[in-house]
């Protein structure tokens, strides 16, 4: 989740009762500029057949599941282009039962380059009927995190690299060495930019290639796929495949769909969050011309809410309006599940037959209750309608009208005004985007498709 030209390709308890519930995861994302690129409001509430999205409340993790020890955090990492991928030298892992013994997710601080902007990262772990764990979208091996995974007691059989994004595919090599025994499969279509450098580069050997809808996978009874594979939208295609985990009734994406939780992630450090609060040059830049003064930051909950909201903008608009007051801005963008607006301006706006019909056969096929994406909050309480409401915006690309059932058409207009993004803040998203376009390096890239009946 790297909003950046860098590579191949734009997360204890991160996420207890992040907002709680009495009703039923730059993309600093691979995908932020992924497609060029390598890196609910309190107690929503059901009324008849209309669901609305609500964080989760049932993730829940023990005092034991961090460790106390710095050296068990300790990772060297200075690549990717043209900025490397931080933290440099140490990674706290977090761990999180989300379903209990059966699924478990892992979170570590994610940042750009030497810049004050953080996310989180997540691997998120399966137990199968075997025995053995299946593992998506590996994060850094740090001591401390192959500790936190071999506490879970079963073997690790297959790791899965669900994209083509740097972010994400940087950590599977590393992490593979550490269960020799283990299958990899990834994505098809693997890329790298600027030079596309084979998966042996990346010290990924040995590896099979993940299918559309493929039956012939060892965990197919159990977990199900299903691939998008866009045409060339820039420098490489967008690739990203979906998994529904049968047992637990979860989806799990990668970039997606978000959802911005209120408060930062327990894994980003407090020095990250203060660091993101200072005045500096990019507040000075995006300030909307008001007077920016220059004062030390004290260690209070406001200010590291004030670097959270921070980091959030930079992340989702690359160069929101007015970094100096985020407030307006964030409330907009945090708290529902949304497509985020780098991954919709640069990639699926690009190819919106290609995604509609991937959306509508996860939505046909798979009737999940939650979704746990590989960036910020997660899980996410969220139903099929959910799904294909922060996917709205697509209908306006396609001319289409929105579906005859009332929760549908009900969530479509909720959709439609979550996809809203303020269009001061997506004002350099925009620009760039025509920039892009006109000097030919993203294209307007539409494939034919089949429609296809929800059911």
């Amino acid at each position: 989740m790297v909003a950046v030209i860098t590579i191949a390709s734009p997360k204890s308890r991160i996420l207890q009762n992040p907002i709680p519930s009495k009703d039923p995861s730059y993309s600093f994302y691979g995908v932020s500029l992924k497609s060029l690129s390598s890196q609910l409001k309190p107690r929503n509430k059901r009324n008849g057949d209309i669901s609305l999205v609500v964080a989760a409340t049932n993730s829940t993790a023990s005092s034991t599941d961090t460790k106390n020890s710095g050296g068990g955090r300790f990772y060297l990492n200075f690549t990717g282009f043209p900025f490397p991928l931080g933290p440099f030298l140490n990674r706290r892992t977090i761990r999180t039962e989300a379903v209990k013994g059966c699924v478990w997710l892992f979170e570590q601080e994610q940042a750009l380059g030497f810049s004050s902007v953080s996310t989180n990262i997540r691997m998120t772990v399966i137990k199968l009927k075997s025995g053995g764990l299946w593992v998506h979208a590996p994060i850094a091996p740090t001591k401390e995190c192959i500790e936190l995974v071999k506490e879970l007691g079963a073997p690790v059989e297959y790791i899965v690299l669900p994209t083509f994004a740097y972010e994400h595919k940087i950590f599977v090599g590393p992490f593979s060495r550490k269960f020799p025994k283990a299958q990899i499969w990834v994505a098809p279509r693997q890329w790298s930019w600027p030079l596309n450098l084979p998966l042996e580069f990346f010290g990924i050997f040995r590896s099979k290639t993940l299918k559309d809808e493929d039956l012939s996978t060892p965990w197919a009874d159990e977990i199900e796929q299903k691939v998008l594979s866009s045409p060339e939208v820039g420098i490489g295609p967008y690739v990203e495949v979906a998994f529904y985990h049968k047992r637990s009734r979860t989806l799990l994406v990668t970039d997606a769909v978000i959802y911005v939780p209120r408060k930062p992630p327990e894994c980003i450090s407090k020095d990250s969050l203060l660091a993101s609060a200072k005045n500096g040059l990019a507040v000075k830049i995006l300030s909307k011309g008001k007077e920016v003064l220059e004062e030390p930051v004290v260690d209070n909950q406001m200010n590291r809410q004030k670097g959270w909201e921070r980091m959030v903008l930079q992340i989702l608009f690359l160069g929101p309006s007015n970094l100096l007051e985020p407030n307006a801005s964030f409330a907009q963008m945090s708290q529902k599940l949304i497509v985020s607006p780098i991954v919709k301006t640069l990639v699926f706006s690009k190819v919106p037959e290609k995604v509609r019909d991937w959306i509508d056969r996860i939505a046909r096929d798979w009737k999940f209750k939650r979704i746990i994406p590989a960036h910020f909050a997660g899980p996410i309480n969220a139903s099929r309608s959910d799904f294909l409401a922060a996917f709205a915006f697509l209908d306006d690309l396609l001319g289409e009208r929105a579906r005859p059932s009332l929760s549908l058409l009900f969530t479509s207009l909720l959709g439609k005004a979550a996809s809203y993004f303020p269009p001061d803040d997506m004002r350099t998203l925009s620009s760039l985007d025509e920039f892009l376009v006109s000097i030919g390096v993203v294209k307007k890239t539409v494939s034919g498709r089949k429609r296809i009946a929800l059911r």
